[in-house]
């Protein structure tokens, strides 16, 4: 009897270990825990000032000072405020001297996580728990994933989006459904 008792104990305990080692596999590529001992630090110029800090007070070539590039407009901005994780830092919408529109998030410190997007969105910013989820209720735009959890960096408004349409950003966890902080966009 002990024969058949060891047969039938051995075939369930390594069904569990192979169940157990498949959940920690999934549970580690799904949270992805380490990123929130991880940080990435991004620093980037706003678009449209670095060629004209490359020779302060002189016009690019074959142009004269009177025709000098228009520079960089803010359009709107705010403060970040916490949702799920601690976030802070200032958000601009800024119009390029092209035209072309930019989400500049400045001095960002956030957590990592897995998923992180930054999102132009038609929501109001709410304080605190409430504010967590409603940013996948109405219209949104994903700008494109998160460059990194802290520092200065830009994301391209597609060329085809009414920035005007929209009035706030947030960093949002796609994996989770969460706002990590957002921001209300006040008109300038």
């Amino acid at each position: 009897m002990g024969r058949v008792v060891r047969a039938l104990v051995r075939p369930w305990v390594v069904g569990a270990a192979v169940v157990a080692v498949v959940g920690v596999g999934f549970g580690l590529y799904w949270f992805q825990p380490w990123k929130l001992w991880q940080d990435k630090t991004v620093q980037e110029a706003l678009p449209g000032t670095v060629d004209a800090a490359k020779s302060p007070g002189a016009a690019p070539s074959g142009e004269s000072s009177a025709s000098a590039p228009a520079r960089p407009v803010t359009l709107a901005g705010g403060e970040l405020i916490s949702h799920e994780h601690a976030t802070s830092g200032t958000v601009r919408l800024v119009r390029l001297a092209d035209g072309s529109h930019v989400v500049r998030l400045e001095n960002l410190d956030t957590s990592n996580g897995p998923d992180l997007r930054v999102w132009l969105t038609d929501a109001p910013v709410k304080e605190g728990r409430a504010g967590w989820r409603v940013f996948d209720d109405g219209q949104h735009i994903s700008l494109g994933e998160l460059k990194g959890n802290k520092g200065s960096q830009n994301y391209v408004v597609p060329g085809d989006v009414d920035p005007a349409r929209f009035n706030s950003v947030t960093i949002w966890c796609d994996r989770f459904d969460v706002s990590f902080g957002a921001a209300e966009l006040a008109r300038t």
